[in-house]
């Protein structure tokens, strides 16, 4: 279909058309003109976010960095009175307490502290 052909569909002018065109290419088509544009080849305009890993692996990276930074905090303090965990125990405590926020189910909460997540 050419330009003109869609131009008459929507009921627009040719260059309606190639400024659309252009703002489609610049990321910044509004969704309206989408849908208006979608409407005129019979389409249906589908606007989806879609995610670039698993869902799986988003919750659990989210998690053992939210536990990194919570068990991170503590061991800095604990080992300035000399009480600091091993790695290898502290790696542990960290997926321990990922598990345990995954399953409290406030990874998104935007004020969540060590203290309130209990």
């Amino acid at each position: 279909m050419t330009s003109g052909q869609l131009a008459a569909r929507l009921g627009v002018s040719q260059v309606a058309v190639t400024k659309l065109e252009r703002s489609e290419i610049a990321d910044s088509a509004r969704l309206e003109t989408l849908r208006r544009a979608a409407d005129a080849l019979d389409c249906e305009l589908v606007y989806a976010f879609v995610p670039r890993s698993s869902l799986e692996d988003i919750v659990q990276r989210r998690a053992l960095a939210l536990a990194r930074d919570d068990i991170q905090s503590v061991d800095r303090s604990m080992r300035l009175e000399a009480q600091g965990l091993a790695k290898n125990e502290l790696e542990a405590r960290v997926r321990d307490y990922a598990d345990h926020l995954v399953v409290e189910g406030r990874l998104w909460d935007e004020h969540r502290s060590a203290a309130s997540s209990g």
